[in-house]
């Protein structure tokens, strides 16, 4: 890290945030359940594997089409969960509130935070409430830990993907960052772009529960499937290469990428899941999540290979092929 002081860029899921975790945090905690650097630690305990996450969620606005801070808190804990195997279990909430914030607006976060925890099937079983000064907080800021009970005989890992696997994601990219996006800056579409926020237990579940040989899933989040799959790429030695005509990524949100320069590769999702699996195995797995409510524009959007000496390439519309970096820090702050 060459900054002596921290940026926001630092909190974008990309190369900064990586420097950060690898030069500051990572040698003082160092582990073997913290090296993987998955979504969430799987741990042995007496009773079987358990899987550990955390997150903290400082979106702005609070409020969005298709969610709130609530939803997304619950949606994105569970979600982290999810992608190790693990069924979602029990949850913590801890909420910071500054001092002004309105009890309706709490309510409402509150209730949708439940609404989403029941949708999950799982319980807030601990939490805690701290307020602070005005113009401390920029409203509410939540923090959600959870644990799951990883599922028999599924083994799930960032560094598990090899040539010959497929690449698909359970739907339409973009739409979280760019609907957060859309409704900070005033942003009108002739069709408002939705946030795609949820909990993604079921649609785990039942991908899982076609015995389907899984290598690698990950809910493409901060960074976007850019960063996810960089990682995963780099974890597992390959190359990964996608194809850009058989991206879902919706009109409306393809003319907001374009307005505001941004990658829709790169831009955030709360409720998509990346799958990566042997190639033999991908009509089973794309069958089950189109039958799934969250998963039925899932489709095959690329393939690993042989590590060509990058991570990611695109396969353009025009036969030619781009590099698709790691994100240097997060293109849309605020967003989860």
């Amino acid at each position: 890290m060459r900054d002596d002081v921290i940026v926001l860029a630092h909190g974008g899921g990309g190369t900064l945030g990586r420097a950060l975790l690898e030069e500051v945090i990572l040698p003082e905690l160092a582990n073997d359940a913290l090296a993987e650097l998955g979504d969430a630690a799987v741990i042995e305990s007496p009773g079987g594997r358990l899987a550990f996450t955390t997150d903290s969620f400082v979106v702005k606005p609070l409020f969005f089409r298709g969610g709130d801070i609530g939803r997304l808190a619950v949606s994105g804990t569970v979600n982290d969960l999810a992608v190790t195997g693990a069924r979602p279990m029990w949850l913590s909430l801890g909420l910071v509130i500054e001092e002004g914030f309105a009890v309706a607006d709490l309510r409402r976060i509150v209730g949708s935070a439940a609404a989403a925890a029941r949708e999950s099937g799982v319980e807030v079983v601990c939490g805690d409430t701290k307020v602070v000064g005005r113009g401390e907080a920029d409203g509410i800021f939540i923090n959600t830990s959870g644990v799951g009970v990883v599922r028999e005989g599924v083994v799930l890992s960032p560094s598990a993907a090899r040539p010959g696997d497929a690449v698909i994601v359970s739907g339409g990219l973009g739409e979280h960052g760019i609907a957060v996006m859309s409704e900070r800056e005033g942003i009108s579409f002739e069709t408002p772009v939705i946030s795609d926020v949820a909990p993604l237990w079921g649609l785990v579940d039942a991908v899982l529960s076609t015995g389907a040989d899984i290598h690698v899933m990950r809910d493409p989040t901060r960074g976007g499937a850019a960063a996810s799959l960089n990682e995963i790429a780099g974890a597992s030695g390959v190359t990964i290469a996608l194809n850009e005509e058989s991206l879902p990524v919706s009109a409306e949100v393809s003319a907001a990428c374009d307005m505001l320069g941004l990658d829709v590769l790169s831009v955030a999702n709360e409720g998509k899941v990346l799958v990566i699996c042997p190639e033999a195995e991908a009509d089973r797995v794309l069958s089950a999540c189109r039958r799934h409510p969250l998963g039925d524009r899932a489709c095959l959007i690329g393939s690993v290979g042989e590590s060509r000496g990058v991570d990611l390439i695109l396969e353009t519309a025009f036969g030619g092929e781009r590099v698709v970096e790691m994100p240097y820090g997060e293109s849309l702050p605020r967003i989860c």
